[in-house]
Parts: C-alpha cells; structure tokens; sequence
C-alpha cells in the first residue's frame, strides 16, 4: 500500500517521464523542477515516492522502475546543511522514523525484484544508503537480515546481489564474527552458480582492503577456494566471466600479495596458460598478464624466487610484442597512415612491452638481462620482421630498469640496435630508432660522450628514408639524444644534421615537416650561439610559416614553428636577433588574435613563446605584456573542473575520454578533468618568469595574481603540481614588488601581511610530505625576499606551532617505520626497501626545507625569535642526543643559527650546545662533523667572551675532524674545510684562550687548501694573509707550500674579490721576503690556471 496519495505519484512519475526526455530543454527544465520542487524543499517525499516507484508491486514498468533506482541513489548521495550548521549525506539528514520507513520500502523491493538489471539498480542505491549509516557510525539493523535471506535465496542472481551489496559497502560486514564472515565467504565461492562465486570474490576483495593486516591473516585460509573458482570458467572458455575473476585477484594481490605465497606456482602456471591461450579473448590474456605483473609491482621477492616466474613471463611478454601488424605484412596501410598518436593500449603488443618495462623496474638487471638477452640475439637474426621489432622494443622498454648493468654492455647491446636502422623492413628501422632515442635518455650522458659517433652516423642516413614514418622517427630520436648532449660533441655534426633536417621541412607529410621543426629547435638549444651559422637560413623559412601558412590542417605546424623560431632566439640572442626580434613577437601578437578554437594547438605553445621571448627581450618585452597577459591570467585562475558521476555508465564514459582523472570518495566517483589542471600549472609557471624576468616592471600584475591566483594555488589540492609552482610564484611576486617600491614600502607592508597569514595557514594545514617541504620552501624564500624584522611575534608562535605539529607527525612516522621493520620478514624489508627509502629521503627532505626556515627567521630577526624558538627546547634536546644521524643533524643545524645570529645571548644555551658540539666532531657522519665544526666556527666569530673557554678546549676536535681517514673525498672534504676555518676563527678572534698558539698554528697550516666550499675559504684564508703580515715563521718557513695553498683556492675560485686581492698582495711580500721563486711552483698547474693565478699577481 501507498504511503504517499495519488497525485504525488502522478506528478512523481510525469517528472521521472521528463528527466528521460530526449528534448534538452524539456530534460533541463525537469531537472530544476526535481532540485527546487523536490529535493530542497520536501526530500522525503521525494525518496519515499522514488521507493514506491521503484517496487514493483506499484510499477510494472521495468525501465522506470531502474531510473527511480539511479535517482533515488544520486538524491541520497546529495550534500545537505542542517540546522546546527553541519553538512550531512541527504538521506542520514532525514528524520529517524522517515528514513526507517524508506529503508524498508527499498529492502522489500531488494528481496522481490525478479528482473537483475533493476535489481543490480536497487542494490547500489541500497549500497550507498549503507555507506552513509556506516561512516557516521551508525547502524542498519535490518539490512545484514536482508542480505543473509538473499545469500540463501534460491535463485542464483538474488545470491549474486547479496555479494553485490557487500561489495560496494563491504564496511556492513566488518564488524561481524570473524567465522561467520568465513563461511558466507566460504559458501560464496562454493555456489553452484558462476555470477555468484565471482560476485563473492568481488565482495571479498573489496572487504580485504578495509581490514588491517593483522586482521588479512585470519582469511588466507580462503585463497585456495578463490583460486579455484578460475579453471572452470578457463575451460569452458568464457573470456568475459575470466577476466572479472583476474580483476577481482589482481586488486586481492595488491593488497596482500604475499597470502598466494603457498600457491604462488599453481597461480604462475595457470596464468601462463591464459596467457598463451590464443582461443582466449585478448582482454583475457591480457588480465592474467596484469595479474602476474602486479605481484612484480608489489611482491618482487616472491617472483624472483618462484623457478619459472621470470623467464615464463619474459617468453610471453616477446610473443605478445610478436602480435602486431596483422595483415599489414609490408607495412603498407601502416605506412599510409598520418594518424601516429592512435590509441593503441588495448593492443598485446603494447601489454607485452608495458609489463617488460614494469618487470625491469621491479625485479631489475640482476632478475631479468640473462633470460631476455637469452632470446634477443635470436630474435634479431630471425627471418621474421615481427621477431626484430619485438626485440628492438624489449631494448626500448627495459633499458631504464636495467641501467646500472646495461651501462657497462651497452657497446654489445650497440652492436644488437645500430644494424636494425638498415634492417630492409620499416617498421624494424622505426623500433631501432625508437630504441636508440630510449637509450640516449635511459643511459645519457654515456650514449653523448662515448658513443655519439656510431648513434649520429646511425641516425643521420635514416633521415633519408622512403617512408615518411621512418624519418620522422629518425628525428625524433635525434631529440632525445640531443636534449642530452653538450654542443661541443654536437657542433662537428651540425652541418650534416641540419642539411638533412631542412629537407624534411620540404617533405609532403605535414607530421614530417612538424617533427623536423621540434627537432631543429632541439638542437638549437643545444647548440646555443653555435647555431648562429644556420639563423639565415632557418629563420626566414619559419617567419614565412607563421606569416602564410593560416589554414586550419596547418596549426599544429604553425606551433611548431613558432617554438622552433622562439627556441632559436632564445640560442642566438638578442644581438643576433637584431629586427627579427619584433618581427617575431608582431607574429605571435597576430596569432594570438586569431586563435578562435578551443582546441587550437597554437594557444598552448604560444603561452611558452611568449615567455621564451621575454627572456629573450628582457625590459624590451613590456610593450607587449599587455596582450599576452589576459589570456594567461585566464589559464591561471581557472577553477577545478569536477563532475560527480552517478552511475557505472557515466564512470565508464569518463574513462575512455582523455584528460579526466577519476577519484573514488566516500562511495562516488568524482571526476577531475586533467587538461585544465595542466593548462592552469604551464600558466603559473609562466607566470614564474615573467615576474623573474621583469623583476620590478611586473609589479601592476602583483597584486592581482598574489590574491587570485599564487595564494589560491597553494592550497589547491586537485592537482600537485598547480601547489608546487604556486610555491616558486609567491617569493617571486613579493620580489618583484620590493624591486618596484623599495623594501620599506608601504606597498610591499601590505601586500606581505596578506601573503604571510595564507603562508602560516598552509604550514599548519597541510597533511603531504612532499607538499608540506615545498611550503616550508615557499616560506623561507619569502622571508628572506622581504627581510629584516618581517615576522611579528605571533607569526613567530604560530610558525613554531606548524613545526611542532609537523615534528610530532614525523616522529610518529620514524616510530611506524620501526615497528613495521620489527614485524617483517626478510623477504618484506627486501620487497619494501624502495618505498622505505622514498619515504626517508621525503622525511630528510622536509627536515632539511624547515631548517631553512629556522635560518631565514633567525637571520632576519635575531635573538628576538628566541622566545618563541625555546618553546621547542625539548624536541631540539631529543634530536641532539637522538640515535638517528638525520635528527642530530636537524638538531645540530638549528643550534648553529642560534650561535651565528643571537650572539653572546646564545651562552643561555650553552648546557644544550657545548657536547653536542664537541661529539659532533667525532661522529660517524660527514655532515655532522661539518655542521660541529661549523657552530664552533660560528661560536668564535659571534659568541664573544661568554664562548671563550670552551673555544679555547675545542681546538683538538677540529683538529680531530681534519685527520680522518681520507679527510679530503668528496664525503669528508666540507667536514675538513669547516674545522679548518673554524681553528683560523679561534686563533683570529680568540687566540688568548688557546694553549700553545704557534704550535697550534703550525699545525693548522697542514689543514689548508679550501678548494670546495666558498663559506669557509675567506675566513681560512684571511687569516693566512694575517699571518703573512705578521711574517709568522709557521709561514715564512714553508713559503713555497702556503703559495701552493693560495694558488689552489684562486684556482678553484673559493678564493675571491677583495679576500682574493688582500691574500695576493700578502703572498706576494711573502715570496719576495722568503725569496721564492714561483714559477717552478705554477708548473704543476694547467696554462689555463696558471694565467688565472698569475692575473692576480701582475
């Protein structure tokens, strides 16, 4: 019976009739009529007339009765503010009797539906009813009785609902006893019916994800009866039902590899048998493919273990890469076709090379080179041209997780690839060239600097080629090579590279003539001004593109052009330029105006034009600022484009359309569309340079895009990136304002007070690592661009604060970190070690970003931000003595500004400072040695008297960082330098408290040259221009050594400017008084050091 009167229904189903209509404006007009008639002002109503429309008892009509079942679903999903102000799911905001009542009208329809598809309908919409009691922890009582009476149910499709249901919201089953859970499960993939057993291991692999490990372990009993659901359905051939199964263990394996360890063989062997299964739909082969390539993804060990695993899968992977060119033999209908970006994913060739990529950056060289090169040398003298195209794309796809063994055999693999570019069949040149551009980035700069002769002179012929698709490749691999060369190896080749490029750009291909645009500009960046010599001949070419060539087919030529013109002005220079220059930029003024599509190429390379050109024009450039502007500032403030998607249709729509990005929430799908995201970021990034470029000249944009667009970007969490370049445009903004107005300016006050509460606020709020480091960045870069006395003391408090949260989430990181390596096993640690080690090096990254933050604020304010830093006193303590070599560091580095900017304040500290100082230059790692010596050095140049004593103890432990073992490798040298310049602070500022100072200094001189870092040298060497001034005899003993010392940093140029031309005139009385020669000395030296050395002694 109704509980509604008949007229609701009527108007009820008149308005389902219209959301259906074909007409737009008749559908248009039913949706505001359903949101303001409807679901703002009466929803359960609305709900309760969707529920009585969906049984049918009250409606025989089977399409309306699915449509109420999607409606009903997207109405409870909706967002609704109640009363107190908090937004709830619409259906949980009802009150408790009606949503009751609702609930039991959908269950009767559940259990009385016969028809499955509107069945499957009314299961979703019960699904996401579940979801809303779930999460905000409540109950549905009656539901799991429902569900159960339905897992019982004679028919096999209610049975396959009941898993259905439990699927999408397996949080309904969670709580329940463990055993009961088991048995459904059990019995599940027991029934007798196949839609059933698969609907059940798509309920169990949806649950297995919401339980932790501890509680996976209690289910691994279950795996041998989800595995052996799959060799029926593989016999009787049924490729659909196959692959659901392989979807449904892929997402198992995912989550908890490890639990197929004791079937792990059976699991190999069956899969290899789909895979070869050619009678099999290739969507089905492929599925097991993916299965067993995510077990290399996330359970490396157990593969490498497994005695067929590897060279089974690689077998596989080369026979798929063999599927290819079917009834195309000669190539001819590949050749014929313009169309080089086809979507080509759902090929086996493509699977094959994608699993081979997967399987060497997994597994790695030590796992996968022997088995593969045990089939390439075979496959490439084969008869067979898809045997050599296989091979050549195995090189492509393996060569950048075998890097570090292929390096040192790439003169053999060479000898494998460089033939294949004269292989008599086209499509075995085009893979050779494409292996050739994968080496020349997976293994640069090596391919550049040992092997360009035998790549350019490989290369270059292929240029030539008959087929438009073969030279075209040619050249693009020329970019990838080139990209990674110094000109100096690219301009003996230039002439030959650049005949044959000009060629290309007659051919009658258009995807030819663009290709050798994109190349030339390449080679152009590299090249710099030695590209000089082919401006005359290029440029007018280019110019006469952009000025004629305004046909629609001719856009993306047109672009590249543009970007070839622009990347070679940016090569030659403003000089060289000379009129071409506004020439050029009166062009791409004209081309933006024409641009009326929204899907014209033009618009996007024009943005990164403009930007080239003013780095090119420099102040010159401002006259057209006013054009390029609108269109960018449009790009950099678009908003996220998001769209929630109802149903499985619209899902699977979204994903077969590109530039969309799909992210499941609280049981919906939202929709991110990507392409906007990444116009937004290329805008802000230009942004970046117009603001460095122009420096005060930008400043009528500043404010504008700091309040719109730099702040906004930070906290725009749909897309990274657009947060990250956010980051870099802040300082940069801020900068260019300073520039204009001055530092004290009442226009930089302002607009630093609005910028600095956003930069806090993010601090405070931002849950990424990653993120969180590149905010610190920002910070840091802001304060130093603003300067002295910028933060207030509550900036200060609030800044201690976000370090204090982010320090405690890093601890309970490091605690997680030891917790998980107590528990795990040796193959864990092995399949984890990657992960971990990202994860550490984010943690040091984060650290090392907030220690600069601690500089910046220390340096720009001094001992005023002590107040607020001591709030903290416990946690630098803990880091001090802490056992972990990063924390010491931190710890060590902040205790370092405290020295170097409070001065004799800084003595309050002491009891925190002095042993930590004094191990620092005994510990195991070079980067605390350096920073202990470098606090030392600190403490003597701004301690004052207060530091006295302990300087005066702590020369011995310098002295001790400079003895070491191999004091002076690339580890230990900046550790050696600092304590070297740290003793010359102490003898210069402090030598009353050293005990036997000449000894002292005599063995200081052995510590000398500084040659790396350019901090310590000014001090080191000052105070060895002191002691040449006092004729010191630790120095006029040893003339000829300390001119070799001074000579070494001039050299290196750690030694510069005035510091240079004091030491010079010193050395100088020295060799004259000491009467040395220095010439012999210079011998030891380069000419090209020699003349450097001597131009400060003439």
């Amino acid at each position: 019976m109704s509980m509604l009167p008949p007229d609701v229904h009527a108007e009820l189903t008149q308005l389902l009739q219209a959301l259906q209509s074909p007409d737009n404006s008749i559908r248009s007009q039913a949706e505001d009529h359903l949101q303001t008639n409807w679901t703002s002002s009466r929803p359960e109503v609305l709900l309760m007339g969707l529920a009585e429309q969906i049984s049918a008892a009250s409606n025989n009509n089977t399409a309306t009765r699915s449509f109420a079942a999607v409606i009903f679903r997207r109405i409870s999903s909706k967002t609704r503010k109640i009363e107190t102000g908090e937004n709830l799911d619409l259906f949980f905001s009802l009150a408790k009797d009606q949503a009751a009542a609702i609930r039991q009208k959908l269950l009767e329809s559940l259990a009385n539906e016969n028809e499955r598809l509107v069945r499957n309908k009314i299961s979703d919409a019960v699904a996401e009813l579940a979801r809303q009691y779930s999460e905000n922890g409540d109950s549905w009582a009656e539901l799991l009785g429902v569900l159960f009476q339905l897992s019982q149910a004679p028919e096999g499709e209610k049975r396959e609902n009941a898993f259905r249901v439990f699927a999408t919201t397996p949080t309904i089953i969670e709580k329940q006893h463990e055993e009961a859970v088991l048995q459904a499960f059990q019995k599940g993939f027991k029934d007798e019916a196949v839609m059933v057993r698969l609907s059940a291991m798509d309920a169990f692999s949806a649950f297995f994800r919401t339980i932790n490990k501890k509680g996976q372990a209690k289910y691994f009993a279950l795996i041998p009866d989800v595995l052996n659901i799959l060799p029926p359905i593989k016999d009787s051939q049924d490729s659909d039902d196959l692959s659901k199964a392989l979807v449904a263990l892929i997402e198992l394996a995912e989550t908890a590899p490890k639990m197929f360890k004791p079937l792990f063989q059976n699991l190999v062997q069956f899969s290899i048998s789909v895979v070869q299964d050619k009678e099999l739909d290739n969507m089905a082969r492929q599925n097991a493919l993916e299965l067993l390539a995510t077990f290399a993804d996330y359970a490396p060990s157990l593969c490498r273990k497994d005695p067929s695993y590897t060279n089974d899968m690689i077998t596989q992977c080369l026979s798929l890469m063999t599927d290819l060119g079917e009834d195309d033999d000669d190539a001819t209908e590949w050749m014929a076709s313009d169309d080089l970006d086809q979507d080509e994913s759902d090929q086996n060739h493509v699977a094959g090379e994608q699993t081979m990529d997967r399987l060497a950056n997994k597994l790695g060289g030590q796992t996968i080179l022997a088995p593969t090169f045990n089939w390439l040398p075979r496959m490439m003298t084969s008869m067979a041209w898809r045997d050599r195209h296989a091979a050549l794309m195995a090189i492509s796809a393996i060569s950048e997780g075998c890097r570090d063994l292929m390096t040192g055999e790439l003169s053999q693999v060479l000898d494998l690839v460089v033939p294949a570019l004269r292989d008599p069949h086209p499509r075995v040149r085009w893979a050779g060239c494409n292996a050739l551009g994968q080496m020349s980035t997976d293994f640069a700069p090596k391919m550049q600097t040992e092997y360009y002769d035998r790549v350019l002179k490989a290369i270059i012929p292929v240029l030539d080629s008959p087929e438009g698709r073969v030279k075209s490749h040619a050249a693009a691999a020329l970019v990838n090579f080139c990209e990674e060369a110094e000109k100096s190896i690219l301009e003996p080749y230039l002439d030959d590279l650049l005949s044959h490029l000009f060629q290309l750009l007659q051919n009658e291909k258009r995807y030819v003539q663009e290709q050798a645009l994109s190349t030339i500009a390449t080679i152009a960046d590299a090249a710099e001004a030695a590209f000089s010599k082919y401006y005359d001949t290029l440029m007018p070419l280019l110019v006469n593109v952009l000025q004629n060539q305004s046909e629609k087919e001719y856009r993306l030529l047109r672009a590249k052009a543009m970007e070839c013109a622009t990347l070679i002005a940016l090569a030659v220079g403003k000089e060289r330029l000379g009129q071409d220059a506004m020439t050029l930029v009166n062009l791409l003024a004209n081309i933006q105006t024409s641009i009326t599509d929204s899907d014209d190429p033009q618009a996007q390379y024009l943005m990164h034009c403009w930007g080239r050109m003013c780095r090119v024009l420099g102040s010159d450039f401002l006259p057209f600022l006013h054009n390029v502007m609108p269109p960018l500032l449009e790009l950099a403030v678009a908003k996220a484009d998001i769209q929630l998607l109802d149903d499985d249709e619209q899902v699977e729509q979204m994903q077969n359309e590109e530039g969309w990005e799909l992210v499941p929430l609280k049981g919906k799908i939202i929709g991110i569309r990507t392409s906007t995201m990444d116009d937004k970021h290329m805008a802000i990034e230009l942004l970046v340079v117009y603001a460095q470029v122009l420096e005060g000249a930008f400043a009528p944009y500043v404010a504008e895009i700091m309040e719109k667009i730099a702040l906004p970007g930070l906290a725009f969490f749909f897309h990274d990136p657009v947060r990250y370049i956010s980051a870099k445009l802040v300082p940069q903004l801020l900068s260019s304002y300073k520039k204009a107005y001055g530092p004290q300016s009442n226009e930089l006050a302002g607009l630093w007070t609005a910028t600095v509460v956003k930069l806090l606020e993010v601090l405070t709020a931002e849950p990424a690592i990653d993120t969180l480091a590149e905010m610190y960045q920002c910070f840091y870069e802001s304060v130093e661009v603003v300067g002295k006395g910028c933060l207030t003391a509550d900036h200060m408090s609030r800044f201690i604060d976000s370090v204090h949260s982010a320090i405690e989430d890093y601890k309970d990181r490091v605690a997680q970190r030891a917790e998980d390596k107590e528990g795990a096993t040796v193959d864990d640690v092995e399949d984890e070690a990657e992960e971990t080690l990202i994860a550490i090096e984010d943690d040091q990254t984060l650290l090392s970003d907030m220690n600069k933050a601690f500089h910046a604020i220390f340096k720009n304010h001094g001992a005023v931000f002590l107040p607020a830093w001591e709030r903290l006193m416990p946690t630098y303590e803990g880091f001090l003595s802490s056992t972990d070599a990063t924390q010491r560091q931190w710890g060590l580095c902040i205790m370092d500004d405290v020295l170097e900017y409070c001065g004799p304040e800084s003595i309050r500290y002491a009891s925190y400072i002095t042993q930590p100082l004094a191990n620092g230059c005994r510990d195991a790692s070079p980067a605390i040695r350096q920073a202990a010596a470098y606090g030392i050095g600190v403490a003597a140049h701004r301690g004052g008297a207060p530091w006295a004593q302990f300087l005066g103890g702590s020369v011995p432990f310098l002295f001790q960082v400079t003895q070491i073992p191999d004091a002076r490798n690339e580890d230990n040298v900046y550790a050696t330098e600092n304590a070297c310049a740290a003793i010359a602070k102490i003898l210069h500022y402090n030598a009353s408290t050293v005990l036997d100072v000449q000894t002292v200094i005599t063995q200081w001189i052995e510590t000398l040259p500084v040659i790396n870092d350019e901090e310590a040298a000014p001090y080191a060497y000052a105070y060895l221009a002191e002691l040449i001034d006092q004729q010191n005899p630790a120095v006029m003993n040893q003339a000829a050594k300390v001119f070799v010392f001074i000579a070494q940093a001039l050299e290196a140029e750690t030694l510069q400017g005035q510091t240079a031309s004091r030491v010079a005139a010193a050395t100088k009385a020295l060799l004259t008084t000491a009467n040395v020669d220095p010439m012999p000395l210079l011998q030891q030296f380069s000419q090209d050091s020699q003349r450097t050395i001597m131009g400060y002694f003439s």
